[in-house]
């Protein structure tokens, strides 16, 4: 029984690590996308984005952000963590594809890994249960 709390509890404490970086990151991320911060809107510009976009995706980082935290809404956290997961992935693409920043490569790596630990390590009261998912086949 207390290999069994260690272990749950170990897995509380990684699950709300990795949560609080992205919801950290979003939150501080959309912020900055929302305001153009000139750091953000040069890198966006120079990746080939107008500057309209990063007020699109602020404004998705933001909610995303919150979805992850707010209790129950487990199908909006599946996805809140879908958009971020999309966003990482999307901007390692971006920074490959133009070889602008590289650097910030293995950075947006480690937001996706700590995105799908995020996702993998859950409580079963923020994933969808069979009744959200029969509503959302329905």
């Amino acid at each position: 029984m207390a290999v069994s709390t260690q272990s749950s509890t170990t897995r509380t404490i990684a699950y709300w690590t990795a949560t609080v970086l992205i919801v950290a990151e979003l939150g501080v991320g959309g912020v900055w996308d929302v305001a153009r911060i000139p750091y953000v809107r040069d890198l966006v510009v120079h990746l080939g984005y107008p500057t309209y976009f990063l007020v699109l995706l602020g404004i998705w980082k933001i909610l995303g952000a919150i979805a992850l935290l707010v209790p129950g809404r487990a199908l909006l956290k599946e996805w809140a963590y879908a958009g971020a997961f999309f966003v990482y992935t999307g901007a390692i693409a971006s920074h490959l594809t133009t070889r602008y920043a590289l650097g910030e490569v293995a950075v947006l790596a480690v937001m996706t890994a700590l995105t799908v630990l995020s996702w993998a390590l859950r409580p079963p009261s923020r994933r969808p249960g069979p009744a959200v998912t029969a509503r959302a086949v329905r």
